[in-house]
């Protein structure tokens, strides 16, 4: 997008998010473009092809561009009172194995020394949470993993889903898959373990397939 083009589409979402366009109105012609602009005909096309692209107005042929509504910020979350079901808490593994492992492979790839270090310490966090601290403590290396993406999207993500996220699968299980079992919670720091070290090795394949593992268990062990 050339610089004239820019200025355009700048002046015109400006008038759009401040209401001074609203949703249905009708774009300034071409002709009032280019005169209010001082831009070429190419340059108001251009700017028009952008806001369309950035789903801002909608071209009708014949008719001319008209502002769409903007969108409503909103941020995303789940109540824990809406996973009421074991399909439900299926769903919810099936999401975060998508988006986890994934995670894991860019924190492989993109991980600073500071990160390597709060991975490290939420290992020995869970080793010395025990019992009572073990979800929040097994959130904790989850999240670790998520920051040393270096992309805060995976961080606010997992933050809006929160320590609930590893409770809720527990639900569904019995007494021996509780954070209160002792060969639960060494199952679980092993797999931690194997993340954590392909992550700090860097091997992004490795990383990938350990944290797939790792949530593919507790999604054998709900079903």
């Amino acid at each position: 997008m050339t610089t004239l083009s820019a200025g355009v589409v700048a002046g015109l979402k400006d008038k759009i998010l401040a209401g001074d366009l609203a949703p249905g109105a009708k774009l300034p012609s071409e002709s009032e473009l280019i005169e209010e602009y001082a831009v070429s005909r190419t340059v108001v096309r251009e700017a028009v092809t952008r806001l369309r692209a950035e789903g801002l107005v909608e071209t009708q042929q014949g008719r001319g561009s008209f502002v769409l509504a903007v969108p409503e910020s909103s941020s995303f979350h789940v109540e824990s009172s809406a996973i009421r079901s074991q399909a439900d808490v299926l769903a919810m593994l099936d999401f975060r194995i998508g988006v986890e492992s994934e995670a894991a492979a860019l924190a492989a790839l993109h991980h600073t020394a500071p990160d390597a270090a709060a991975i490290e310490e939420a290992l020995a966090g869970f080793t010395r949470a025990g019992h009572e601290g073990a979800v929040e403590a097994d959130f904790a290396f989850h999240l670790a993993v998520a920051r040393a993406t270096g992309n805060r999207f995976y961080v606010d993500l997992l933050g809006s889903l929160g320590p609930m996220m590893i409770m809720l699968p527990r639900t569904r299980l019995g007494d021996a898959y509780s954070m209160t079992d002792a060969t639960h919670v060494e199952r679980v720091q092993r797999e931690h373990d194997n993340v954590a070290a392909a992550v700090l090795a860097g091997d992004v394949e490795t990383a990938r397939a350990a944290m797939r593992l790792h949530l593919g268990n507790t999604r054998r062990r709900v079903t």
